[in-house]
């Protein structure tokens, strides 16, 4: 049997007893169709709009396969767009994430610039810069590790953790982390936790650069590294 093309109609006449009946297309032709080819866990009724696939049996004569209800077919389609705009929101959605993310990547990156161009003009220690990149690193590292403690079940840095050492001077590598390595970046509380260390460690280096204390940091420092 070949096929030729899908078509819509409305069943016109059905012989219950016999198994087959017609369907008149929406040119109203008359196809034969045999109840082997309806798909559904019911007999057909007349009057009832289906959507077929035209063929031809083995004598050439036409007739109707694959006989579905019109109302079925519908909410089929109706629920593959439904998820096909689900999945296209959601892929937006996620592309607008990874954008905003790694423009505040960038940010945090032009911040190390500043801490470089400070401390180029005698403004800040470099001792104060080195800090700032090693608790990036330190703290970037420490979300990887917790990433994949997460993928492996072992045991979880607190977010406590993470935060501390954000607050210190390593959000610029949490925020590269949170944007790379994707993680601790779905969670709400943790996001403005995070951004609250931001703020804190931005008013203290602020109030370094004001002169509250800048030297005596610059000693501890020198004395840690």
């Amino acid at each position: 049997m070949s096929v030729v093309n899908k078509q819509q109609g409305t069943v016109k006449k059905w012989q219950d007893d016999k198994g087959f009946g017609f369907i008149e297309t929406e040119a109203g032709d008359s196809i034969f169709f045999h109840v082997s080819e309806f798909r559904a866990q019911r007999r057909p009724e007349v009057g009832e709009q289906v959507v077929f696939t035209m063929g031809r049996d083995n004598q050439g004569r036409l007739r109707a396969t694959e006989v579905q209800e019109l109302h079925f077919v519908q909410q089929k389609m109706a629920q593959k767009n439904q998820q096909i705009r689900q999945r296209n929101q959601k892929r937006s959605h996620q592309a607008d994430f990874e954008a905003r993310q790694k423009k505040r990547s960038f940010l945090g990156l032009a911040f190390y610039g500043v801490l470089i161009l400070l401390a180029a003009t005698d403004k800040l220690s470099w001792l104060v810069v080195g800090w700032y990149a090693a608790l990036g690193l330190i703290t970037y590292i420490m979300y990887a590790k917790d990433k994949a403690a997460a993928q492996s079940g072992d045991w979880r840095t607190p977010e406590f953790t993470l935060h501390v050492l954000s607050a210190l001077g390593g959000w610029v590598g949490a925020l590269l982390a949170q944007t790379y390595l994707r993680h601790k970046s779905q969670k709400p509380e943790f996001r403005v936790t995070y951004y609250l260390t931001v703020v804190v460690n931005m008013a203290g280096l602020l109030f370094l650069l004001a002169g509250g204390g800048l030297e005596t940091v610059t000693d501890v420092l020198s004395e840690l590294l």
